[in-house]
């Protein structure tokens, strides 16, 4: 049993908007922290610019605000430079996606051992309310009056374009499963993508409004879990079965459908094909938002292999340090 508490994690007065999905996820992660059992002096949690990047200065962690859009570069060399200290990085879609998007996926590409919080309410809030990365085709905000004439990336499908090994999704309002994804992703060694979907309750209030209240996620939400039969609903009666190269929501009873037919989830498939369909569900299509671990792969890490290799080049070589390489040259005393 862990010996700290989510207070030990705690530092500061948030200064966020009253009802803010970052207040949510804050107590999510200070709970989470607790429950981990890392020491808060080894812990590191390193931000960009944004109103979610405010986050480390209400943590009694390390930490750092870097500028726009370099939390992972920032976060990279720390994890690199220490291997030891776990590096928990947080975004907002604006930072992470749009300046910091090429940092994003080639985090993910190397497998680097961080914790990776993407909190997505599809709007720039700092800035007061500009189109984001995330925001739908369509979007109505100050950058866009008339609509916004672009598709949205989609982290997830970013995410695994970008070879990435482990993505989840919880809602910040959902402390139950946004505790349990945060777990996951600090047990999965490599670059682990955890997407928050919260509201800003000034600029895009009701953006994730289907699955936001309890009382609509369980009708509007399906709880991936390893092993365990995609199946959903206010009394578990919906399920999802595989149907040619897509997807399809059945009813459970209904046309000789029993519980067997139900796809079973599997988090650990090398081939992401079904992993990327159960992520990219939702928003109006018929199909459920999926909340929980979807992907979840082990593979080699950046800094594992660099530290390896240090080593290995150290042992090959015929000095070690400083004071042993420059007495491999020609040395003379002078008096």
């Amino acid at each position: 049993m862990s010996e700290f508490t989510a207070a030990d994690f705690k530092k500061g007065q948030p200064r966020w908007c009253p009802g803010c999905g970052d207040h949510f996820f804050l107590a999510s992660l200070h709970k989470a922290l607790a429950e981990i059992g890392v020491a808060p002096w080894n812990t590191a949690v390193i931000s960009g610019i944004g109103c979610s990047s405010r986050l480390p200065h209400y943590m009694a962690t390390y930490g750092m605000n870097t500028i726009h859009g370099r939390a992972a570069a920032i976060a990279t060399g720390a994890k690199v430079a220490n291997p030891n200290l776990t590096v928990w990085q947080i975004s907002g879609d604006g930072d992470g996606l749009a300046i910091g998007g090429n940092h994003f996926i080639h985090a993910n590409r190397r497998n680097i051992n961080l914790n990776m919080i993407l909190l997505n309410n599809r709007i720039y809030g700092l800035t007061k309310g500009q189109y984001s990365p995330t925001s739908p085709r369509g979007f109505v905000s100050k950058s866009s009056p008339y609509g916004t004439v672009e598709d949205p990336f989609r982290p997830a499908e970013l995410c695994f374009g970008a070879r990435g090994h482990f993505f989840a999704r919880a809602v910040a309002t959902d402390a139950v499963g946004t505790v349990e994804i945060l777990k996951a992703a600090y047990q999965h060694k490599g670059a682990a993508v955890c997407e928050i979907l919260q509201n800003c309750v000034i600029f895009n209030n009701g953006t994730h409004d289907d699955v936001y209240k309890p009382d609509v996620r369980k009708k509007n939400a399906i709880y991936v879990k390893h092993g365990e039969p995609l199946i959903f609903g206010e009394n578990n009666e919906y399920g999802l079965v595989q149907e040619g190269f897509g997807l399809k929501v059945v009813k459970i009873g209904e046309n000789g459908i029993t519980e067997k037919d139900i796809l079973v989830h599997d988090a650990k498939a090398e081939d992401n094909t079904l992993q990327l369909k159960l992520a990219l569900m939702g928003n109006g299509d018929g199909f459920p938002v999926a909340l929980g671990v979807i992907r979840d792969v082990d593979a080699p890490t950046y800094d594992d292999c660099v530290t390896a290799q240090i080593e290995e080049v150290k042992a090959a070589k015929k000095y070690h340090n400083f004071a042993e390489l420059l007495e491999t040259n020609d040395i003379w005393e002078v008096k």
